[in-house]
């Protein structure tokens, strides 16, 4: 018996940019909303059509608000975040094995940056656990002002209360162990005095077609449902769970 949590990230810089494209007289929430259940929709059936189960849990990132910031707080109490110009920083130096999971170190990771450095950083790592929004991006109270919280912030958050402080298995693809997965760990550690956050880690290897990453840019952009329109799903499925789940899967013609 396994519960499964999948969960929606419905904030997001580039959702709300979309969202408040085709706003027209509604609120942003309301836009941010409407946006994000078409495109759950049509998700939900394609991974139906592939025989996926679904998930136990689905939470959305804009119904656990209050979560986020209960947890952040808990952070700048213990010591591991702070304020800074209406925003919120995780101090990556107050976690002495922060790059763990990465296998980087801190010491390596900042002299080798090569991002520009918010002048209310105090490191060049620290990253954002809540920031300010303007009138036009969804927003909400907090004891730090009107605002919205980070990406990473968001699923430990969901995690911790579908799941717990510490759980059996998180999954996602390889090009999320850093930041964002290392982000969580650091986070959910700091935040319960929890020994480890999840018990194991396991990534995904990258989709490629014809030996080449997939992007929009290459042209071999596939959907779901465009390979649906020429294999059962049951077939796509058998095709996909050939490789190892850590390899890459090479798509072919």
């Amino acid at each position: 018996h396994v519960t499964y949590v999948r969960n929606i990230t419905d904030i997001d810089d580039k959702i709300n940019a979309r969202a408040l494209e085709r706003r027209g007289n509604r609120d942003i929430l309301t836009a941010l909303r409407e946006l994000t259940q078409d495109t759950q929709s049509v998700y939900l059936e394609d991974v139906s059509a592939l025989g996926n189960l679904p998930p136990t849990y689905t939470p959305r990132a804009t119904e656990h608000v209050a979560q986020m910031t209960q947890m952040i707080a808990r952070l700048i109490a213990a010591g591991h975040a702070y304020v800074a110009e209406g925003h919120v920083l995780f101090d990556v130096s107050s976690k002495s094995d922060y790059g763990k999971l990465a296998r980087r170190s801190l010491v390596d990771m900042i002299a080798g940056a090569r991002i520009e450095v918010a002048p209310y950083k105090k490191n060049a790592m620290d990253f954002v656990l809540w920031k300010p929004s303007d009138a036009d991006t969804p927003g909400w109270d907090s004891p730090w002002g009107r605002g919205r919280p980070g990406w990473h912030i968001e699923c430990s958050a969901m995690a911790r209360e579908y799941l717990g402080e510490t759980f059996d298995i998180h999954g996602g693809g390889i090009d999320l162990v850093f930041p964002h997965h290392e982000n969580e760990i650091a986070q959910s550690r700091c935040g319960f005095h929890a020994p480890v956050m999840a018990n194991y880690w396991m990534h995904n290897g990258f989709l490629q077609v014809e030996g080449e990453k997939m992007s929009k840019s290459l042209g071999n952009f596939f959907t779901i449902r465009e390979v649906l329109a020429e294999w059962p799903g049951e077939a796509i499925r058998l095709a996909m769970l050939q490789t190892q789940y850590r390899q890459p899967i090479n798509w072919t013609g």
